[in-house]
């Protein structure tokens, strides 16, 4: 990872919640809206890698330019997911715990390493 410096969500989240309230967008930021302007941004950031190499993706941020257009893409991801967790009242790093304890049942080290199968596709019987 290129920064090991922890992100500090408590600053970030005040910050967020601040600047929507400063503009009145509260109002718009309802679950739907929220959840489409992630996909829209989403969107944006496959816009940058679409039509690229293996090769050419794995080098987008050694180019000026594109590497601030992917900085800015994620960025917008991230608050938009902020937000939207916020304000559906969504515990992220509790929600990141237990998806990670249901994808290490579902993967388990010896069938999953190296492999991009689908737990599906492991030969055995696993609920989702």
């Amino acid at each position: 990872m290129a920064n090991d410096k922890p992100l500090d969500l408590p600053r970030i989240l005040d910050r967020l919640r601040a600047f929507v309230r400063e503009r009145d967008w509260e109002q718009f930021h309802t679950p739907k809206n929220l959840s489409m302007a992630l996909a829209a941004e989403t969107g944006e950031l496959l816009e940058i890698f679409q039509w690229l190499t293996d090769v050419e993706a794995g080098a987008v941020m050694q180019d000026p330019a594109k590497g601030l257009a992917v900085r800015e893409e994620m960025a917008d991801i991230f608050v938009y997911l902020l937000r939207l967790a916020d304000v559906l009242g969504v515990d992220l790093e509790s929600a990141v715990d237990h998806k990670l304890d249901r994808n290490a049942a579902k993967y388990p080290v010896e069938l999953a390493r190296g492999s991009a199968r689908k737990y599906t596709e492991f030969g055995r019987d696993m609920k989702p």
